[in-house]
């Protein structure tokens, strides 16, 4: 039993070092960037986390929600920062942000 704490206290890192690479793993395995509305609605068909340019509106959100079920998940601070076009409007999108369904 002579060290057990210190093998403990190892073990239980690695095991949370390990569940955690697992989860980042999976989530980019399920991540795609999409570009227009068209490709938007058949790919949030598959599930995952949907990249995509959104022009900021609570309106333009509340159209793909209506219309997909899908919302905004997050905003990510790290993401691409990339300029690019609403896929919906087509107005300027300061960036991509991350769409997917609840289930």
């Amino acid at each position: 039993m002579e060290g057990i704490e210190n093998y403990i206290e190892t073990l239980l890192g690695d095991i949370q070092a390990n569940i955690f690479k697992k989860a980042l793993d999976y989530r980019a395995s399920v991540t795609r960037e999409v570009n227009s509305y068209e490709e938007f609605k058949v790919e949030i068909e598959k599930g995952g986390f949907l990249l995509c340019h959104w022009d900021g509106t609570p309106e333009t959100e509340e159209k793909i929600k209506d219309e997909t079920k899908a919302t905004i998940r997050c905003i990510p601070f790290d993401g691409d920062k990339t300029p690019g076009k609403c896929m919906v409007t087509g107005k300027p999108s300061a960036r991509r942000v991350v769409f997917a369904r609840a289930y």
